[in-house]
């Protein structure tokens, strides 16, 4: 109860910039409709969107680049503009909270075989699917940013 009121307490948790967090919001537009890759995390089995640590020498897109590669199998044009941060806990006992920048990714490849397929699994949804099933009510808030990011692409 209180982890949960905790991530929800403040928009931005002032992180270290050696425990913040990238991550990547893959994306396809279908017929003028937005779809978004989800992939399940190795510790919960919960959707969520591919992330993890800054890697050095890589900038924060760099780096939300390559977790979609290694996590989802997709890769594509990154957007070095974050549509915002969720707050996350990180380790095995879940108490450290850092803060996960997204950056939208419009796939054009996705690969058949990638670095964590035995691990996780990969799910294209619509925004409304997205909603029912992210982990996380701060994801679905990004994912509708994103959403209105891409308004007139995703209208035409």
């Amino acid at each position: 109860m209180v982890r949960e009121f905790l991530k929800h307490w403040s928009p931005r948790v002032e992180t270290p910039d050696t425990l913040r967090q990238a991550g990547a919001i893959p994306y396809a537009i279908v017929e003028g409709r937005l779809a978004i890759l989800l992939v399940t995390s190795r510790r919960s089995g919960k959707w969520i969107f591919p992330k993890g640590a800054v890697e050095s020498g890589m900038t924060a897109w760099e780096s939300a680049a390559l977790e979609a590669i290694e996590e989802a199998g997709v890769s594509g044009e990154i957007d070095p503009n974050a549509v915002g941060s969720y707050r996350a806990s990180i380790g095995n006992d879940g108490v450290t909270l850092v803060d996960v920048d997204l950056f939208p990714l419009k796939v054009t490849q996705q690969h058949d075989s990638w670095l964590e397929q035995n691990e996780r699994m990969r799910h294209w949804v619509t925004l409304s699917e997205a909603h029912r099933l992210l982990a996380d009510r701060s994801m679905a808030r990004l994912a509708n940013r994103l959403h209105a990011h891409l308004g007139m692409a995703v209208s035409q």
